[in-house]
């Protein structure tokens, strides 16, 4: 098929089913395990004083606030955290409306027992919650699971990649590196609609295996180089452009400090970073859609969904100027840079 096709029908409503998936589940968590919003009411208390407070992580209580202003259960007033008229109506135990013992009756489920040890420690759970299985980035140097796993980033990819194409002229560039870039969806729906550009995909093993397979099924073996290195330590120089998409957040603050240098040194003078993903609002207020995906990669991974504020302030210090987010498709945008 021609990867300039756009389906018929929106499947936002549809991805947001499975990337929300686990907000449910921290809600019920922060309910039944903290009492939260009891705990909070007329406290007015700031972000570390509810880290201190309940004893969890940095940035899970990040991912956690901010789901909770999505949801329009708190609100943020001169950096202190309120609870919302809803939330004080139907989640305070001195409420006569009291529904937490509602949420309550989930708490046993194994997610949520799990939710509080990822709330509480920082360290990512096994994907999806199953038993003795690692955390993502140990499952994906295995080879059934590296297999399976792209070939889902693969089919999403197929959707999003041509609303980058769409949302930013490539015209006068003539090369473009996908790094992380899993299947190559991206750099080769980008050059369907730029021939101009030549390709490449970074991947570690076992996925830069599937990378050459999926791009040559795509007919761009000929103009996508598949490059086998671990991103962390050298990007390939001679590129325009570095992407980034859905990389950064399956990763920290330092380890994406460490990706964004690493492509500032590789990268071609006058060249572009773009980092393509969910990114929450810079004031952390939202999308609601985006923030229950940033649980899901906050309880299966060591990031989140990052905003252009953080990613923003990491790209100037290591150089890169002219920071700007564009929208593209659904809840995706990219945050580009560029380095003179």
């Amino acid at each position: 098929m021609t990867l300039k096709l756009t389906p018929k029908n929106d499947p936002s409503e549809l991805i947001r089913l499975r990337d929300g998936i686990y907000a449910a589940d921290l809600l019920v968590t922060a309910i039944s395990h903290f009492d939260f919003f009891s705990e909070i009411y007329n406290k007015d208390l700031t972000f570390p004083e509810i880290c201190d407070h309940f004893k969890i992580d940095k940035r899970c209580a990040d991912v956690m606030l901010t789901y909770f202003r999505a949801s329009k259960l708190i609100g943020c007033r001169d950096d202190k955290y309120f609870v919302t008229e809803i939330a004080a109506e139907f989640l305070l135990k001195s409420s006569k409306w009291n529904m937490a013992p509602y949420f309550s009756t989930q708490s046993e489920r194994p997610i949520v027992e799990k939710m509080l040890q990822v709330l509480k420690t920082g360290e990512p759970q096994s994907w999806g919650g199953k038993k003795q299985e690692q955390d993502w980035a140990k499952a994906m140097e295995k080879p059934d699971f590296a297999a399976m796993f792209t070939a889902g980033m693969d089919s999403r990819g197929a959707y999003y990649a041509k609303g980058i194409a769409d949302n930013f002229d490539f015209s006068k560039y003539k090369s473009i590196l996908d790094i992380g870039g899993s299947s190559g969806i991206y750099t080769a729906s980008i050059i369907e609609h730029y021939p101009n550009l030549i390709g490449g995909v970074l991947e570690k093993s076992p996925v830069h295996k599937i990378a050459e397979i999926s791009v040559a099924q795509k007919g761009k073996q000929n103009c996508i180089k598949i490059f086998e290195s671990d991103m962390f330590n050298s990007i390939p120089p001679g590129f325009d452009i570095h992407l980034f998409s859905h990389v950064m957040h399956d990763w920290n603050v330092g380890q994406n400090r460490k990706l964004i240098k690493n492509s500032f040194d590789s990268l071609n003078a006058g060249g572009v970073i773009m980092i393509h993903d969910a990114h929450i609002n810079p004031d952390k207020s939202g999308p609601l859609s985006v923030a229950e995906y940033s649980i899901l990669l906050m309880f299966s991974t060591s990031g989140k969904c990052y905003s252009i504020t953080e990613l923003g302030e990491i790209m100037e210090s290591v150089g890169f100027v002219g920071i700007e987010e564009i929208g593209t498709l659904g809840n995706r945008s990219i945050i580009v840079g560029r380095k003179e």
